[in-house]
C-alpha cells in the first residue's frame, strides 16, 4: 500500500492508497477519528485500518488519510471546519486520478464519521456510508434530514 503526500488547503496530506486493479472500481475514502494522536485519532488507528482493508479486499480503489496536524499532514486542527475541506481535498485527490470510478463510499469513526456525513451532503457522487460510532451527543447531526445515500450506522 503506498505511502502518498497530496495538497491539502492548509499544507500537505500525508495518506494511504491503494489503488484497484480495476480502472472503474469504486473510491472509498476512510476517515479517522478525533485527530488527537494520543487517543487513536490518526489513520493508523485499528478501526480506520480493519475498514480501509474490507473495501481493498472487495476491490475499492481506498484513501485514509490524516487530518490536518496529524501525523505528518500540515495545519492545526479546526474543530471540523478545516477538516472537512481536507475530506474534500482528499476525495478530489483520488477522484483525479481514478476519473472513471463507477461510484464512491465515505466511511468513517466518531469525529471521522461527522466529517464524513457532511462530506456526504455536499458531494452527489457519494453513493454509500459506512458511519462507525457517530456520536450525536458530541456532534450535531441535524444536517442529515433528509440523508441522501443508503448505507450504514453502526453505534
Amino acid at each position: 500500500m503506498p505511502e502518498v503526500i497530496f495538497n491539502g488547503p492548509d499544507g500537505r496530506l500525508e495518506g494511504r492508497y491503494q489503488p484497484s486493479k480495476d480502472k472503474n472500481a469504486p473510491i472509498a475514502l476512510i476517515l479517522h477519528p478525533h485527530p488527537h494522536p494520543k487517543f487513536g485519532g490518526t489513520m493508523n488507528n485499528q478501526i480506520i485500518y480493519d475498514l480501509f482493508y474490507m473495501f481493498v479486499e472487495r476491490h475499492f480503489t481506498t484513501l485514509r488519510f490524516n487530518f490536518r496536524g496529524v501525523g505528518r499532514s500540515q495545519g492545526e486542527f479546526d474543530h471540523g471546519t478545516g477538516e472537512l475541506s481536507d475530506a474534500a481535498a482528499a476525495l478530489d485527490w483520488v477522484q483525479t486520478l481514478h476519473p472513471d470510478s463507477r461510484g464512491c463510499w465515505v466511511a468513517g469513526f466518531s469525529f471521522g464519521a461527522w466529517i464524513g456525513m457532511q462530506l456526504l451532503m455536499r458531494r452527489p457522487e457519494i453513493e454509500g456510508f459506512i458511519s462507525i460510532a457517530p456520536q450525536p451527543n458530541v456532534y450535531d447531526f441535524s444536517f442529515l434530514a433528509p440523508c441522501p445515500s443508503s448505507g450504514l450506522i453502526i453505534h
